[in-house]
């Protein structure tokens, strides 16, 4: 079953004061990170193109990278599957990454479908393709999808801002912070935003690389 989706900045107000009443970490960030984003974007070949090409890298150089792929037309998946490598190369793309985004446009994947499937089900489709891992495809659940009840505990970011919000000794690993979610549900991708803003706002302020 497809549990709620995240339409508007209306929903994200809604779970995040769901998150705020029940969450005393929560309610303590929330008036230092301000408004939360949307954070929604179509969902579709691009979408989880653009993960990919973000993978490892800068937000500034995945920015370059996509503006680049989109002046060459190779955010289409049926001009991605015919790229050379030297199409992709000189779009920025990485010997490893032209290698997914090729395998991506070939898989043949129903992006209209994966819309009535349950998350686990859009993970589980998407992890099968080369170059996508858990984290990619929970991303994209939570932001081409719209999926209220995802998290992505594999993000350093997530992981990090949840050690300095929580008090805790250390960095929790993605099995203890995927854990540690579940008391968020049903609004796990509305606290992993509030999480990504409170990261932001902790490195202004303490200077955390």
């Amino acid at each position: 079953m497809v549990g709620r989706i995240i339409h508007s900045l209306d929903c994200v107000a809604e779970g995040a004061d769901w998150l705020g009443r029940r969450e005393p970490a929560f309610a303590r960030a929330l008036p230092l990170v301000g408004a939360l984003p949307l954070r929604r974007e179509e969902d579709g070949f691009a979408a989880l193109l653009r993960a990919i090409v973000g993978q490892q890298v800068s937000v500034a150089s995945a920015r370059a990278i996509w503006g680049r792929l989109e002046g060459a037309g190779l955010t289409e998946a049926t001009v991605m599957a015919a790229a050379t490598d030297d199409d992709l190369r000189a779009a920025g793309l990485s010997r490893q990454k032209a290698r997914y985004g090729r395998a991506l446009a070939q898989a043949g994947i129903d992006f209209n479908a994966l819309r009535g499937v349950p998350d686990i089900e859009v993970v589980k489709a998407l992890v099968a393709v080369p170059g996508i891992g858990v984290w990619t495809a929970e991303i994209y659940a939570m932001f081409a999808l719209g999926r209220a009840d995802v998290f992505a505990p594999g993000d350093l970011a997530l992981q990090e801002a949840a050690r300095m919000l929580f008090g805790l000794d250390a960095r929790p690993s993605e099995k203890q912070l995927r854990a540690m979610a579940e008391g968020w549900s049903p609004w796990r991708s509305v606290a992993a935003r509030i999480l990504w803003a409170y990261y932001r706002v902790a490195k202004d302020r303490d200077g955390v690389i």
